[in-house]
């Protein structure tokens, strides 16, 4: 098995850490993992995307081409990414954000209406949550309880405030990927 990720967005958007925690989910259950940030010129407002690849042998590239998932969080990253996709991929794409129209017929579209999730939750921070429950729902590659305690073991102590807002977020999103609207 092996599974790639690209998360994709703007700067500030939690875009790094929603790839740290997958990958950390992944080394914790004893995968092999990869992750890899890319950022642009000017770090918040600028574009931001991270590849993680996970496997249950070793990886021998952790440049990611085609990903069987790729995350939008905004227009620029749904444009750049959607024709990126592998065929019979998924797109997992923040519908309170991209207006943007459905091109391909050979991959899955989830849309997730993550900010407003996030909102209702009481924090907008917690938009990459909802995002990452939505794409390990749809590709079950880790567990919600092995993402859950990669958050746990490796939330920084400025952050421990949100522990359970978090875990709320991602259930949340899995909730989305659950319900019917899914769609190719």
């Amino acid at each position: 098995m092996q599974m790639e990720f690209v998360f994709a967005g703007f700067g500030g958007q939690g875009i790094m850490f929603v790839g740290q925690v997958l990958a950390y989910a992944g080394m914790d259950t004893g995968l092999e993992v990869t992750w890899i940030p890319s950022y642009g010129p000017e770090m918040r407002g600028g574009t931001a995307n991270c590849c993680v690849v996970l496997a249950d042998r070793p990886i021998g590239s952790p440049v990611v081409h085609y990903p069987q998932v790729a995350v939008a969080f905004n227009n620029p990253s749904f444009e750049k990414y959607e024709p990126a996709i592998a065929p019979n991929g998924l797109l997992v794409y923040n519908s309170s954000m991209i207006t943007l129209d459905r091109t391909r017929s050979d991959i899955e579209y989830l849309p997730v209406p993550a900010t407003v999730i996030a909102d209702e939750l009481g924090d907008m921070r917690l938009t990459n949550m909802v995002m990452l429950g939505a794409a390990i729902s749809a590709r079950p590659t880790l567990s919600l309880d092995a993402v859950k305690q990669a958050l746990d073991d490796h939330l920084p102590s400025h952050r421990r405030d949100l522990l359970e807002a978090n875990f709320m977020a991602l259930e949340r999103g899995m909730a989305c990927a659950l319900n019917p609207a899914f769609t190719k």
